[in-house]
C-alpha cells in the first residue's frame, strides 16, 4: 500500500501537471485570439485602404472631369462667343459696305455653328441624348456602335434584362462602368472579340464581360485608376464583382447587382 507521502507526491504532481495544462491552454486561447483579432484589424484595415483608394479614386474622375469640362467650355465654348461678341461690336462701325457686313456675319454664323456643335458634344459626354430619351439598352447599342468603328474588335451582345426597371443611378452607373471596360480593352487587351450579356440571376441581375486579349497576372497586378472606378461604380450600385484573368487568358468580369 501506498504511503501517505506517496499519495501526497501523486496528488501534487497531478496538480501540477494539471496546472501546467491549464496554463498552456491559456497560452494557446490567448495568443489564437490574439492572432485571430491582429487578422481582423488587418482585414479592416484593408478594407478601409480600400474604400479609402476607391474615394481617392471617384474625387480624382471628378475633378479631372470637371478639369475637362472647364478646359472644354473655354476653349471651345468661351473663346469662340468672345470673337461672336467682337463681330457683333463691328457691325456697328459706321460706313460699313455690303461686303464687310457679310463677311462679318458670315463668321458670326460660323462661329455660332461651331459653338453649337461644341456644346453639343460636351453635353453628349456628361450624358448622352439617346441614354436620357430611349434609356439604358439605347445607349449600350449606341456605345458598341461608337467602339466598333475603331475596328479593334468585334462586340457580341445579349440581353434579357428590363432596364427601365432600375432607377436613373443604376443606369447611368452601368453605362459608366462599360464605357470604362470597353476604354481599357481598347487601351491594354488587344484583343478581336469582346462579349457582353445581362441576364437575371435568382432574385438579381448578372452583368457579364469577357473579352480574348492579353489579360494579366493578379497577384502582381496593381490596380490601375481605371479598374478602380470601375470597383467605386460598383460600390454606388451596391453589387459584387469577381475577375477572372492571367497572361494571355484573357478578362472576364462578373458583376451582380
Amino acid at each position: 500500500m501506498k504511503t501517505e507521502t506517496e499519495i501526497i507526491r501523486v496528488f501534487t504532481y497531478t496538480f501540477l501537471a494539471f496546472m501546467a495544462m491549464a496554463f498552456v491552454l491559456i497560452l494557446f486561447f490567448y495568443y489564437s485570439r490574439k492572432k485571430i483579432i491582429k487578422h481582423e484589424v488587418d482585414k479592416k484595415n484593408l478594407e478601409i485602404q480600400h474604400q479609402k483608394e476607391m474615394i481617392e479614386a471617384m474625387i480624382t474622375t471628378q475633378e479631372n472631369e470637371r478639369e475637362r469640362i472647364a478646359r472644354d467650355l473655354h476653349d471651345e465654348i468661351s473663346s469662340k462667343l468672345n470673337v461672336v461678341s467682337l463681330n457683333s461690336h463691328l457691325l456697328k462701325t459706321p460706313n460699313l459696305s455690303s461686303n464687310e457686313i457679310a463677311e462679318i456675319t458670315e463668321n458670326i454664323a460660323d462661329l455660332t455653328s461651331k459653338v453649337l456643335e461644341s456644346s453639343r458634344r460636351i453635353a453628349h459626354d456628361l450624358f448622352p441624348p439617346v441614354f436620357e430619351k430611349f434609356g439604358l439598352e439605347a445607349g449600350i447599342e449606341e456605345l458598341i456602335e461608337e467602339t466598333k468603328s475603331t475596328g479593334k474588335f468585334q462586340i457580341y451582345f445579349q440581353n434579357t434584362i428590363d432596364f427601365s426597371q432600375l432607377s436613373n443611378e443604376i443606369q447611368l452607373s452601368i453605362f459608366r462602368i462599360l464605357q470604362e471596360l470597353f476604354n481599357n480593352t481598347l487601351k491594354y487587351a488587344n484583343a478581336s472579340k469582346v462579349q457582353i450579356s445581362f441576364h437575371h440571376l435568382n432574385e438579381k441581375k448578372q452583368f457579364l464581360y469577357e473579352d480574348n486579349g492579353v489579360g494579366f497576372e493578379r497577384s502582381n497586378h496593381t490596380k490601375g485608376m481605371g479598374l478602380i472606378n470601375i470597383e467605386s461604380r460598383i460600390g454606388v450600385i451596391q453589387g459584387e464583382f469577381s475577375i477572372e484573368t492571367n497572361i494571355n487568358q484573357g478578362f472576364k468580369i462578373e458583376i451582380i447587382f
